[in-house]
């Protein structure tokens, strides 16, 4: 029988340790985009541009989380285990937000970037 989930419940792992996923998180394999050269008459083609490859969101500050630690993370291997079943693994990353972490439900805000990310299926 097909799986017809496409959201919900996701996983988030760096260096296998487990995080505390919260809400709603977006990533970015970190394809070139193509971006068009314009000219004065017309389009005149295009050129690829590097994006970097992310994993971003929030997570639940808790008692056993060392933010610390967590800020300083560098050529990490981050998983981020998707409701449809995919795995998106974001590989030599390192912590590239600004760490900020929030009171009223102990958020802290989580962005991971990397040389390359793949999509397993």
């Amino acid at each position: 029988m097909a799986q017809n989930r496409v959201g919900g419940i996701i996983f988030l792992k760096v260096d296998s340790q487990l995080l505390k996923a919260k809400g709603n998180f977006t990533y970015n394999l970190g394809v070139p985009m193509a971006e068009s050269i314009l000219g004065a008459d017309a389009v005149h083609g295009y050129k690829d541009v590097p994006q970097a490859a992310f994993i971003e969101g929030e997570i639940t500050d808790s008692q056993e989380l060392d933010v610390t630690a967590l800020l300083k993370t560098r050529n990490a291997t981050v998983t981020l285990e998707l409701a449809n079943g995919k795995v998106i693994v974001l590989r030599n990353a390192w912590f590239a937000g600004e760490g900020t972490g929030n009171t009223e439900e102990g958020n802290v805000a989580f962005r991971m970037e990397g040389l390359s990310a793949d999509e397993v299926k």
